[in-house]
């Protein structure tokens, strides 16, 4: 799979953040306007934090906080797990899946330079199916009209395929 730096580099390049002392309705307006589901909390460019949607309306909006006076930092997930750019998106697939979070900071010598979601996972994890069942088919098809040998194939990574319509004789 390719690295995180791949993944922040067919993104825009921005940091969408509040500090921890703006309130939980410029958080949402931000995410709103945006188009985002979580944004960072930075004081003085040090990532002190991460809000999401779900944060504001669990942690607040259900709690009967006043979205307008409650500060990002009442509800806000303190020291957020994070990666490096040069990390897996296998790496990052597994913290998603294991602590059932959607967003990863990513940090460079502890400056934030992106974030990684479960979405930018996704389509990687699908970019890399669709990569394999060009490498199947065109194993099974012979490349250049010579077949080829199971010699020279190695499983790196095991992956479970699964047929999607009837074989024809």
């Amino acid at each position: 799979m390719s690295t995180v730096q791949e993944c922040l580099n067919q993104k825009p390049k921005r940091i969408i953040s509040v500090s921890s002392t703006d309130s939980v309705f410029k958080a949402l307006e931000l995410m709103k306007s945006n188009r985002v589901r979580a944004i960072l909390v930075m004081d003085e460019e040090r990532l002190v934090g991460i809000v999401s949607q779900g944060d504001c309306a669990i942690r607040a909006y259900l709690r009967g906080l006043n979205i307008n006076s409650t500060p990002v930092t009442d509800i806000m997930t303190k020291e957020p797990l994070t990666v490096k750019p040069t990390d897996s998106m296998d790496h990052c697939m597994a913290i998603i899946s294991s602590r059932g979070i959607r967003h990863i900071p990513v940090l460079d010598q502890n400056q934030v330079i992106g974030i990684v979601s479960v979405g930018d996972v996704v389509k990687e994890t699908m970019s890399q199916l669709s990569q394999n069942a060009s490498f199947l088919e065109t194993f099974i098809k012979g490349h250049s009209g010579y077949p080829l040998s199971l010699d020279h194939l190695s499983i790196v990574e095991p992956t479970t395929y699964k047929l999607t319509s009837p074989i024809q004789s």
